[in-house]
Formats: C-alpha cells, sequence, structure tokens
C-alpha cells in the first residue's frame, strides 16, 4: 500500500482532490480496483494533515451469488461506515438486453452513478470517490477515440452542477499491477463479480490490445501517462472557420 498512498498523495497535491472538512462517499463493487481505494483513503486520512470523512457505499444489483460478507466484516473490524442499498438495476438491464442476451453496460454505469450520488448527499457527502486507475484512464482514452473519435478521457476532479457534488479519482496515477500487489500484501477482501457481462466489455478488447503493445513497447505505459497532461505538447490540425 506504501506505492499506492504515494500516488494518492501525489494526485491529491496535483489536483487538488481532498480538503478540509470534506465527506466522501466511495462505491464499493467488491472488486480489488474499489476495496484499495477504500483502504488507501482511510490510510491516507490517518497519515495526512487533512481533516475528512469516508462513506462506504455498495449497491446490491441483483446479480446472484454476490457474498458481500467478507467486505462487510471488514469494515465493521476497521470501524468504516458501509451503506448497503437495494436497488432494481438488473431487472431493468435485462429488459434493455438485446437479441443475445448482452447486459448494456452503460446504462448499468448511468444507473449505478446515479445511486450513489442520491445516497451521497442524502448521508451529508460533498464528493464521490471513484476507483479508476491509470490503466483505465488509458483505455478510456483509446475507446473515444476508435469509437468516438475524440481525443479524451475522465477528468481527476469534476463538479456535477446540477447535483452541487464533485466527483474525484484518487487513484489516477495507480497502475492495476499496483493495486494486485496491494490487495496480496495486504490480505484485503475481493469479491468476485457474477455480472454476466464482466470481461466480455469493449474495454476488455482494448486492455489486452494496450498489454499486447506494453509487450513489444515497455515504455508505451508511462509515456501514455504523461500525455494525458502533456498539454504544452498537444498538437492537432486546426481547420478553417
Amino acid at each position: 500500500m506504501r506505492k499506492v498512498l504515494s500516488s494518492i498523495r501525489k494526485a491529491d497535491q496535483d489536483f487538488k482532490l481532498i480538503e478540509e472538512n470534506d465527506k466522501i462517499a466511495i462505491g464499493i463493487s467488491g472488486g480489488k480496483d474499489s476495496i484499495v481505494l477504500l483502504y488507501g483513503l482511510y490510510l491516507y486520512k490517518k497519515m495526512s494533515q487533512k481533516n475528512f470523512d469516508i462513506l462506504a457505499i455498495h449497491l446490491r444489483l441483483g446479480f446472484e451469488g454476490m457474498d458481500m460478507t467478507p467486505i462487510e466484516q471488514w469494515c465493521h473490524d476497521m470501524g468504516i461506515e458501509l451503506l448497503m442499498v437495494d436497488t432494481d438495476i438488473v431487472k431493468i438491464l435485462k429488459i434493455q438486453a438485446n437479441d443475445e442476451g448482452r447486459l448494456p453496460c452503460s446504462l448499468c454505469s448511468k444507473f449505478k452513478k446515479g445511486y450513489v450520488i442520491d445516497e451521497a448527499l442524502r448521508h451529508g457527502c460533498n464528493k464521490i470517490a471513484f476507483a479508476h486507475h491509470g490503466d483505465d484512464a488509458v483505455e478510456t482514452l483509446f475507446l473515444n477515440m476508435i469509437y468516438g473519435g475524440r481525443i479524451a478521457t475522465f477528468h481527476p476532479k469534476m463538479y456535477l452542477t446540477r447535483k452541487k457534488v464533485t466527483f474525484i479519482r484518487p487513484l489516477l496515477y495507480v497502475f492495476e499491477n499496483d493495486i494486485r500487489c496491494a490487495v496480496e500484501n495486504d490480505d484485503l477482501p475481493v469479491v468476485t463479480s457474477t455480472c454476466p457481462m464482466d470481461k466480455h466489455t469493449q474495454r476488455e478488447e482494448i486492455k489486452q490490445m494496450l498489454a499486447l503493445m506494453y509487450k513489444h513497447y515497455p515504455t508505451a505505459k508511462d509515456n501514455f501517462m504523461t500525455m494525458l497532461s502533456n498539454q504544452e505538447q498537444l498538437d492537432l490540425w486546426h481547420k478553417n472557420k
């Protein structure tokens, strides 16, 4: 976790993610990314000079076989408040499934974000932390380029005017391998997703493509991360108007 904490501190310094008296909601899916984010902010609160609170939120989506007991027990032992929220998301997704039975991931993401925002605001949170990490940022960049025709990724910090809440991504400088090591070294509880679309998405295809690229061009990963904030050397075409 030492490397994760160092990366959280750097992201906080670079983008002013966490401020005095913040109450930060953290969506807990059960996977490795969100549990490392939760533990990272729990430790960062102890070691930093900032006074802020955290609240873990888990949405019961409706997929069968998701047993969150290990994470519930861990949060209880750590003294972390965890909300378990019932939803009907899966029922809605099944209605929207295509002829092959594939569930719409984008719609699921939209619903989950909405539920987390509502619960966060209901419990007095002014910020919501997402567990997107550095690899996610690069994958999102490639997804937008390939499928959206634009050069863009998500922001480290974004204020949602309509809801008056701020999204932050403290794991921005953390890579997935760092997260795996943290889970293993600190024996953090992880619950395997039972979503039928897990590992069968466009993002997973991009992830595999990038893994192959990094194998042949080892410096690419760090250079991609540098590129995301290298605005001074952005050089694109500008059409005459």
